[in-house]
């Protein structure tokens, strides 16, 4: 999901967007729950948009969020492609350089599924490795 507001030509919000803000809250929260502290949302860096930068300890994770409304036809995180990891990749390399930081990195999934039945959340730590 892009950070800028995606409307149908007449103000509205798409169904699409709101289903993608809904996970990243969703995903977020869920982080929070597990002792990570949220740093970023929607963070863009050099052209790319990170979903949310998070950390636990020395630990700084760069997370994609993937919302669908069902996974009947594929999990929400099979989305995620060696295009964008590699932008992700890219992107954390330029946020550590920018603020002169040295420490570990992870890059994770968070797929959630969710309509008006279910919320389903699953996170998939190292979900690739920076050397795609």
């Amino acid at each position: 999901m892009s950070g800028q507001r995606r409307d149908k030509g007449d103000g509205e919000v798409s169904l699409a967007y709101r289903l993608g803000v809904r996970g990243e809250d969703l995903a977020a929260e869920y982080l929070r729950r597990q002792g990570y502290r949220v740093l970023e949302r929607r963070l863009r860096i050099g052209g790319i948009e990170i979903d949310i930068v998070a950390q636990r300890g020395d630990l700084l994770v760069w997370v994609e969020v993937k919302t669908r409304s069902t996974d009947l036809f594929a999990a929400p995180q099979q989305a995620v492609d060696v295009k964008k990891q590699r932008r992700m990749i890219a992107a954390a390399d330029l946020y550590l350089r920018e603020r002169g930081l040295s420490c570990e990195v992870r890059f994770d999934i968070i797929s959630v599924v969710a309509n008006p039945s279910r919320e389903d959340i699953r996170h998939i730590e190292g979900a690739f490795l920076p050397f795609v």
